[in-house]
């Protein structure tokens, strides 16, 4: 008899540590994000797969620019701010961990209707020639770059918020966001729907806005190539009709204009914002971004040392 009431008492300690362990594991509460419009897309995938995981988690994301995620993430008003460009070194010094989460690019848009899309297409346009449209001011007009062009004025289009796409396209050109040159826009959107309606406009975007999930180019949008090596005329890998030509040129280093995407959160984050961000460098997380399709994963080893960062 003692000895079956000991084996009864082993089994209910046994479900209690059990039951005890689960509850302990069992992820709960609240998370808040704001930022980049690039890392939107690919944040709500993560966030619906990882609320499914663990339901007790209910996540909360708005974009609004990488400009806003970082002073959100800093002033503390989110728990995570999207950033889609290289950090400042004056945030880190406010008590900020920029985490590397994701890859992109950010490409020159025109219409599908340019005056002047087939010579564009054919001879493309040079670094320097975009730096005289976007910082100096010396190229206003389309028969600056294309000679046998008639004289029509380049209407020129940025970002009017604090953007990733518009820090990533001015440091391609050397500069900062203030130093770029053009009729301000709000948001990714704004700026490609802006750009596709102006038969004479020039725009940027980022990856994820200017391909459609399936794969192709966004109805009504052209990318003009950039001529890399300058030599007036485009190499077939210098075009990209569609998001897989982009990512093999991405992934090759092949296409200059490329950045990084961050993920900020305080040096003292939740540890629910780090378990997060701990199945964002998941296989499974990778398996997200490729099904999402708007950007880019990291390499392992990078993953690896974005992991070390939040230790």
């Amino acid at each position: 008899m003692r000895k079956a009431f000991l084996t009864l008492i082993s089994i209910l300690l046994f479900f209690q540590v059990t039951l005890a362990k689960g509850q302990a594991e069992e992820l709960g509460g609240s998370l808040t994000l704001s930022g980049a419009w690039a890392i939107y897309p690919t944040v709500v995938a993560w966030a619906e797969r990882f609320q499914q995981i663990h339901p007790k988690v209910k996540i909360d994301i708005s974009a609004g620019g990488a400009g806003k995620g970082a002073v959100d993430a800093i002033a503390g008003l989110v728990d995570i701010g999207m950033v889609s460009r290289d950090p400042d070194p004056a945030e880190l010094q406010r008590g900020i961990k920029a985490v590397y989460i994701l890859k992109d690019a950010v490409f020159p848009v025109i219409s599908e209707k340019n005056f002047y899309l087939a010579d564009l297409l054919k001879q493309g346009i040079t670094r320097q020639q975009l730096m005289d449209i976007y910082v100096t001011g010396s190229i206003t007009n389309w028969n600056q770059i294309i000679p046998t062009a008639k004289s029509k004025p380049i209407h020129v289009y940025t970002r009017s918020d604090s953007s990733g796409a518009a820090a990533g396209w001015a440091a391609y050109l050397g500069k900062k966001q203030e130093d770029l040159r053009g009729v301000g826009v709000y948001g990714d959107p704004g700026v490609l729907e802006t750009a596709k309606r102006d038969p004479s406009g020039i725009g940027y975007n980022n990856f994820s806005f200017v391909f459609t999930k399936e794969g192709p180019l966004v109805p009504g949008a052209r990318l003009i190539p950039i001529d890399s090596n300058e030599n007036g005329k485009i190499e077939p890998d210098e075009v990209y009709a569609n998001k897989e030509q982009a990512i093999t040129a991405i992934e090759k280093g092949r296409y200059p204009a490329t950045r990084r995407n961050y993920f900020y959160i305080k040096n003292n984050a939740s540890a629910l914002a780090q378990e997060f961000i701990h199945f964002v460098l998941s296989e499974e997380g990778t398996q997200i971004v490729n099904e999402v399709g708007a950007s880019l994963p990291i390499s392992i080893q990078d993953k690896e040392m974005s992991l070390d960062n939040l230790r």
